[in-house]
């Protein structure tokens, strides 16, 4: 005899019993519904995933965009350094070929040094078969990259700026030069213009160009260069013509004046008179030497003179060495500074051994002091320059 199951159990059956009816007939009545709510959901969910998988392609094109937009402008920039650079070396050629030593572009930290590390960049393109650093540059990191291609254009604007000054000091020290020149050939009476009839027609105050004036000058260094040969051809002309004067000492040691240029008692008469060079005092027998090249127009006894040798120095400069116990040279002559043209003595009208030694500028006696002042300044100059 079976026995009767506990109201509880038959309670719980019937609820599950309920809810199962329940269920299947929700599925039956809307099950379009929930079949479309999920196809939906699912269909949402694959436009979204779509959309991210779009959002992150364009990313990475941009990104690849970007990235070769950068390799273009570093290589457009290495390439610029590369011209930079081979402009800067013939600057360094120019500057050597005036004689001046250039700037040392690893002194001045213009260039890498061998050991200065990766971003040291060796932009000078590959010998034929040789590796080459370049080409590898776009494997480096980008960082890496772009701060070695920095440190290269500072260093080369640091090249071109010390270029610039050292043209310009070069510029300044031709001008003083020629100044100092000029100045000096004017002391003696003569005008420089005269001398070189090249500089005719130019003039003006020099003016020194500073190293920034320098750099944007005209057209550029080609410019300033032509500008620093042309100092510097100035200087040299200059140094030429003041070898040709008469600027030498016409006795050994220190010229000592015994009598000066210009109105004086003539030891003779007594009286006022125009003494018309210097006696300069020398022992009987002394060399006297010629104080500039030139040519002997005269070597013979003349009155009062004595024994007198006249040398021709062009540009209508004359010396004349009188009193001299012997001549040691004849007409036609050439000579050169510091030759012996004669002996010193008392020839002629004198009172004693002495050299008379005069200048004389188109005929006309000058002051031969002049001349011997200019020298010694020049050669006080020269040694210093």
């Amino acid at each position: 005899m079976h026995r009767p199951l506990p109201p509880k159990l038959l309670a719980a059956g019937f609820a599950l019993a309920l809810l199962w009816a329940l269920g299947a007939s929700y599925l039956i009545v809307f099950h379009d519904d929930v079949l479309a709510g999920f196809v939906a959901r699912q269909g949402a969910m694959r436009d979204a995933y779509e959309a991210r998988l779009a959002e992150l392609r364009d990313r990475l094109d941009r990104a690849g965009r970007d990235r070769v937009g950068a390799e273009s402008s570093l290589a457009e920039r290495v390439a610029a350094a590369l011209e930079r650079q081979a402009e800067l070396e013939r600057r360094q050629a120019a500057l050597a070929g005036l004689g001046v030593q250039p700037p040392d572009p690893l002194t001045t930290g213009a260039l890498p040094r061998p050991d200065d590390g990766p971003d040291g960049f060796d932009l000078r393109p590959a010998e034929a078969g040789a590796p080459s650093r370049f080409p590898a540059l776009p494997r480096r990191s980008a960082i890496d990259a772009e701060t070695g291609l920095i440190r290269l254009e500072a260093r080369l604007d640091g090249l071109r700026a010390a270029q610039g000054e050292r043209l310009a000091r070069v510029v300044e020290r031709a001008g003083d030069t020629v100044r100092r020149l000029r100045g000096l050939i004017g002391r003696t009476g003569l005008d420089p213009d005269r001398l070189d009839p090249t500089t005719a027609g130019t003039g003006g105050p020099l003016v020194p160009l500073d190293a920034r004036a320098l750099d944007g000058f005209a057209t550029g260094f080609a410019s300033n260069l032509d500008l620093a040969r042309r100092a510097l051809d100035d200087g040299a002309r200059l140094h030429r013509l003041a070898a040709a004067l008469p600027l030498g000492r016409p006795t050994g040691g220190e010229p000592v004046v015994s009598s000066p240029f210009g109105t004086r008692l003539d030891p003779f008469t007594r009286g006022l008179a125009l003494h018309t060079g210097l006696d300069l005092k020398a022992e009987s027998g002394e060399p006297a030497r010629a104080t500039a090249p030139g040519r002997v127009s005269a070597a013979d006894y003349a009155g009062g003179y004595g024994n007198m040798v006249e040398i021709d120095h062009g540009h209508g400069v004359v010396t004349r060495f009188g009193h001299l116990a012997r001549i040691l040279v004849r007409p036609g002559q050439r000579v050169v500074a510091g030759d012996v043209v004669g002996l010193v003595g008392s020839t002629g009208r004198s009172t004693g051994a002495h050299l008379h030694y005069e200048t004389r500028i188109d005929g006309e006696p000058v002051d031969p002091q002049r001349f011997l002042e200019a020298g010694g300044d020049l050669a006080a100059a020269l040694a210093t320059d």
